[in-house]
């Protein structure tokens, strides 16, 4: 087949084919040039629907509308319209207004909110009515200044035994001594009860600590054969949840479990710190105490379990608070930290001779948690007991069944050389 003429006005390209057409030299200098400057001119929407042409009506966007003139946010976005436009393509959703979006609960503590409005991690400060300001955090932290309760429970037999001999024991001595004018058995009995009245004044003064110690003594429960709603005890190292604590004088970061307390001592004419307070002895005049949720990695078996400590949760903490100030009228005016932070709560600094206790654990601390048992699908949690926590005969002190309501929380008096990083 023999190539077509001029006439059929078709031009052969530079790769041997033959096209119809005529040839004009300059179509191949100038296509390139043309082709990027077209990429170049293709304009920038900045958010602007009507700019986007037909990106927009691939969802079903109404380009025309003064309504959606701008979609851009921030402090140079100028007037916006409250009016929203209609998605109502296959690829919309229902958007919940300027908030988080709301997802499904999964029993995890995240390292902190979805949303932006952190309230439950900013403190505030709050008036208690008497003119002292506390620092408080929100509903997901716990103050556990009040609401635990400590106590001596025996059981309802063995108080029926004791007062039933004690009865009979009176009765017998007040007959032997008209009968016989013999003291003897009036006065064994009376001892007996006396005896018994100083066991149980002693377990009450010492309960706290008969609490403290009979959880250090306990073992160590096993999780994994641990079944939901059993009391158990488990000891682990700390990380923090969704609201990570600071304490407030020393702006130590990342701690489950913060405590600040000030003591005044009282002199001959001293102030009292409280109602109280005695001549000759120190005074707490303030305390703060929070918590928050925290996970706890069990050192037996490896196992993370939550510790659920929020909202109002009862836990019994026990964590010996460090002095960090020691004030006088000498050295008052050279700590202005401390001074801050009297005014910050509004408490006075005239010439009082005080004393600030600080404790707190951070995360990476070795702590203790007492508590009930919950599985919820694979998520092991820590939750306060619906029944008081209660301990056994402890015959080598001399203390009584002790009970205590709520969580119990206790870490190691000397924490600061075995934080581990987490």
């Amino acid at each position: 087949m023999a190539p077509p003429t001029r006439t059929t006005r078709s031009h052969q390209l530079s790769n041997g084919l033959y096209v119809s057409g005529r040839s004009e030299p300059s179509a191949t200098s100038n296509r390139l040039p043309t082709l990027s400057s077209s990429r170049s001119s293709i304009p920038y929407t900045g958010g602007d629907i009507k700019n986007s042409g037909e990106l927009g009506k691939m969802f079903n966007i109404d380009t025309n509308s003064s309504a959606t003139s701008s979609v851009r946010s921030g402090p140079n976005s100028g007037h916006q319209s409250s009016q929203k436009p209609n998605l109502s393509g296959p690829m919309s959703r229902k958007s919940s207004g300027s908030g988080p979006i709301p997802l499904q609960p999964t029993g995890l503590i995240t390292s902190g909110p979805i949303g932006s409005n952190r309230t439950t991690t900013a403190q505030s400060v709050q008036n208690d009515g008497s003119g002292k300001g506390k620092i408080g955090y929100g509903s997901g932290v716990t103050s556990v200044n009040e609401g635990v309760k400590y106590g001596v429970r025996v059981s309802k037999g063995v108080m029926w035994v004791v007062v039933v001999v004690g009865l009979m024991g009176l009765v017998v001595g007040g007959f032997m001594m008209v009968a016989v004018k013999s003291a003897a058995m009036l006065a064994g009995v009376g001892a007996g009860i006396g005896v018994v009245g100083v066991v149980v004044g002693w377990s009450w003064v010492w309960r706290k600590r008969g609490i403290r110690e009979w959880v250090e003594g306990s073992e160590d429960s096993e999780l994994r054969e641990a079944v939901d709603g059993q009391c158990v005890k488990v000891s682990g190292i700390v990380t923090c949840g969704s609201t990570p604590l600071e304490s407030s004088f020393q702006k130590v970061p990342r701690c489950v479990y913060v405590s600040t307390e000030l003591h005044e001592y009282k002199g001959c004419r001293g102030k009292s710190a409280n109602p109280r307070h005695h001549r000759f002895s120190w005074g707490r005049r303030y305390s703060e105490k929070y918590v928050a949720d925290f996970y706890v990695s069990d050192r037996k078996t490896g196992l993370r379990a939550m510790v659920k400590a929020d909202s109002g949760a009862k836990v019994a903490t026990f964590v010996k608070p460090a002095t960090t100030v020691n004030i006088t009228d000498e050295n008052k005016n050279s700590s202005p930290d401390f001074l801050s932070w009297l005014a910050d709560r509004n408490l006075s600094s005239d010439d009082r001779v005080m004393r600030l206790k600080e404790g707190y654990i951070k995360e990476g601390n070795i702590v203790t948690v007492m508590g009930m048992l919950r599985r919820q699908d694979n998520i092991l949690m820590i939750v306060p007991p619906t029944e008081p926590i209660q301990t056994t005969f402890q015959w080598k002190r001399c203390l009584l069944p002790i009970y205590v309501q709520g969580l119990v929380l206790m870490c190691d008096e000397d924490q600061n050389a075995e934080v581990i990083p987490v």
